[in-house]
């Protein structure tokens, strides 16, 4: 379990045109399949984002918004927010669905920042198949 000192200070943001919100997102996932965030965790308080990084709350509540949204973290009235477990493995359809959504997506994402869909798709299997650098 890492500190939320350690984890305000691991957050970056860059002048990229990528919404703050967005990159705040990705980062605290980010962190979260790296495992420097695990299920239970609490993140720092919506407040202490903006403070450390200068940017308005409600920029940083649409980011805790969207990972509630994803299922990533519990917010807990009067507690605060939770790292949340992961959801159960899916089997099937279901699982097929969500994976050619997110194949989606990646590539959307890619497309955008001019990234090459091969050396995308050949970086993933590397990483995948050395799981010690996505966890």
């Amino acid at each position: 379990m890492h500190t939320q000192a350690q984890v305000l200070a691991a957050l970056r943001l860059e002048d990229t045109g990528v919404p703050i919100y967005v990159q705040l997102r990705e980062q605290f996932l980010r962190a979260m399949g790296q495992g420097l965030l695990r299920p239970g965790d609490q993140m720092p308080t919506m407040r202490q984002v903006a403070v450390a990084l200068k940017v308005d709350l409600n920029t940083v509540r649409h980011a805790y918004e969207e990972l509630e949204r994803l299922g990533a973290l519990a917010l807990v009235r009067g507690r605060g927010s939770f790292v949340a477990d992961p959801p159960p493995a899916m089997d099937g359809t279901a699982h097929e669905t969500q994976t050619d959504n997110l194949a989606r997506q990646t590539l959307a994402a890619a497309a955008a920042l001019g990234v090459d869909p091969l050396a995308l798709s050949q970086r993933i299997a590397a990483l995948a198949a050395d799981k010690e650098d996505i966890r």
